[in-house]
């Protein structure tokens, strides 16, 4: 069984997949700079791990629900919300 990930590592992980939203030029715009917003977020190192993450999900918890986002965007940003749910202090 794989050991489970630091808070650092989750948020590693959510970034590079936040990361390849953003540069995905098939995902729509708004969409795009509300992952970009959450990796802001999450590079914020003057909050704690649980913070960053928690402004994070607030960033894509506004457009998760966009009627215009391809499914393969959606399936990656409620996996990254679902990754950063798991991020405690």
């Amino acid at each position: 069984m794989a050991a489970p990930m630091d808070n650092e590592a989750k948020i590693r992980l959510a970034m590079s997949i936040l990361a390849g939203i953003v540069n995905d030029t098939g995902v729509p715009r708004n969409i795009r700079r509300a992952a970009a917003n959450a990796l802001q977020y999450l590079r914020d190192v003057k909050l704690s791990p649980a913070v960053r993450a928690a402004n994070a999900i607030s960033a894509l918890d506004e457009v998760s629900q966009d009627p215009n986002m391809p499914f393969h965007a959606r399936t990656r940003i409620w996996q990254v919300i679902s990754i950063l749910e798991t991020v405690r202090d």
